[in-house]
């Protein structure tokens, strides 16, 4: 009787050695590799499964698509160190601080902004609670209200692209809107691109934005004493202080995103374009060698245009003085950004920058990375004991047809969410439950959206949710773990009426992508 549950006590088994604390990855890889030798001594399981192994982690190292997450992580960690935040938080404050509930405000719109062009949460939270949240205690503002802020503008990171929940998210959905077209007995299969998830998010990732801006804005008008006025002793900014503090990281956010949804990079190439723009952006923020830097960028912008415009092929036979020239102008221009790079890297590199980005920038990946080759191990071996087809007798039982399926699926995967991280999450759950739901008729960029929601609010919720760990580790010694805990139930219940207007509205996921894609 317990042989015929392998899959069931394989995923139990799961759960308990990664709640005991030993490394995500290789609990994982243990718990698959017990469990494979154990199918074949009991006969469950074909061990000649696992000679596809080798194919997969030769499939996942290969994947044009995963090589933009250190790209992007790269970005967002170069520009958390080289202090844009606080120039951010400080601006937005003075700006809309005078204002009830002002300061929330602009705690809501900097996660946003530094969302869209960093990308990771942990960053933004840690800056936030070092800067923004004593500013909002000292003005009086509820701790709870203050804690809840800064974790849930922290978590936008995941949903607002470019992202690296989105990236993994789309090389999942993708395989398995493949795999869902197979089983309908079609070869001629289409995929999802990243482009098109992060098209499908931008439009729910501001939607979120403006909740949680209306409930601001609405607790303000009920419970004024939660938070009052802030005084702004050194006045308001200057707009030209405005736009200098909002235009880099705009015009980093249009370059990448811009050049992702125009067609005229894929993700990859557009995350090398954010990575050296973060690092020119911080080598100018710097102040050495600030003017060569600034035209080294322009340079690159120009070419970037230009190029686009007038491309020029020196490899064919009838290229003319005309071309030739053109390839000089272009050659300068790259020589000159090249200039700029170097002098930026050589700026970060004295001040302690550079070594640091990197050193987090590999750790980073190589957590990423190593817990999605494992996740591939522990799916070979699920498989091989019968879990795909249990769970698509299961969403196949459950009342309600397609819809009941999916809020089954929904709620599980936010109740992982209470226990799990993202990535363990998306790499080990979505691939058995994704192709039933698509095969079922729903949209693959619309559910992928949701489910993105969803898994964002996996770091708000306790005991495990990253963003409270992140906060109590910067968060002042007044701040309380009950008051986090506290401040971020009313935004898990704003993210769960996010997922309920995206469900009611679909078209918020879907006319982006269609009308770009």
């Amino acid at each position: 009787m317990i042989l015929e549950y392998l899959d069931l006590l394989m995923f139990a088994a799961l759960m308990a050695a990664i709640l005991s604390g030993f490394p995500v990855s290789f609990a994982i890889a243990g718990t698959a590799i017990g469990f494979a030798y154990l199918g074949w001594v009991t006969g469950v399981m074909q061990i000649g499964l696992l000679g596809a192994l080798g194919q997969r982690v030769f499939g996942v190292l290969t994947n044009d698509v995963l090589i933009a997450i250190p790209l992007f992580v790269m970005m967002g960690v170069v520009l958390e160190r080289s202090r844009i935040a606080e120039d951010l938080l400080d601006t937005m404050g003075r700006l809309f601080g005078q204002l009830r509930g002002g300061l929330g405000i602009s705690v809501i719109l900097v996660g946003a902004l530094l969302a869209a062009s960093t990308g990771i949460v942990g960053a933004t939270v840690i800056a936030m609670g070092l800067i923004a949240l004593p500013t909002m205690l000292r003005t009086g503002y509820d701790p709870r209200l203050a804690s809840g802020l800064v974790c849930t503008a922290g978590t936008l990171g995941q949903i607002i692209p470019p992202s690296t929940l989105l990236i993994i998210l789309s090389d999942v959905m993708s395989s398995a809107y493949q795999q869902a077209q197979y089983e309908q007995g079609k070869f001629s299969v289409e995929t999802i691109s990243v482009g098109q998830v992060f098209a499908g998010a931008l439009i729910p990732g501001l939607t979120l934005v403006t909740i949680y801006i209306l409930y601001v804005l609405l607790r303000g008008a009920i419970r004024p004493q939660d938070m009052p006025p802030a005084p702004t002793p050194a006045g308001r900014p200057a707009p030209a202080e405005v736009v200098g503090a909002i235009l880099p990281p705009v015009v980093l956010i249009i370059a990448v995103l811009g050049a992702i949804l125009g067609g005229i990079a894929t993700p990859t190439e557009a995350a090398s374009v954010g990575a050296i723009g973060a690092i020119l952006m911080a080598g100018a923020r710097q102040g050495a060698n600030r003017r060569l830097i600034l035209i080294g960028a322009g340079a690159l912008l120009i070419l970037a245009v230009a190029a686009g415009l007038a491309p020029v092929r020196l490899q064919r036979s009838d290229a003319g003085p005309a071309a030739w020239a053109l390839g000089a102008v272009y050659g300068t221009l790259a020589l000159i950004g090249l200039v700029a790079v170097l002098a930026a890297l050589r700026q970060l590199h004295r001040k302690e920058v550079l070594s640091g980005a990197v050193t987090t920038t590999m750790t980073v990946t190589s957590m990423i990375f190593a817990t999605i080759l494992m996740a591939s191990v522990f799916s070979l071996v699920f498989v091989g004991l019968g879990g795909e087809d249990r769970v698509a007798a299961i969403l196949g039982a459950i009342p309600g047809g397609p819809t009941g399926a999916l809020i089954f699926a929904m709620a599980m995967i936010f109740v992982m969410g209470f226990f799990l991280d993202f990535v363990e999450i998306t790499v080990i759950l979505l691939p058995l439950l994704a192709p039933v739901l698509i095969l079922m008729g729903h949209d693959p960029v619309w559910l992928a959206v949701l489910i993105a929601i969803n898994l964002q609010t996996s770091f708000l919720t306790p005991p495990f949710g990253f963003s409270l760990f992140y906060l109590r580790g910067a968060a002042p010694p007044e701040i309380t773990t009950g008051q986090i805990y506290a401040g971020v139930a009313p935004f898990i219940l704003l993210q769960i009426v996010g997922v309920a207007v995206i469900w009611a509205v679909p078209q918020l996921a879907t006319w982006l992508p269609d009308l770009v894609f």
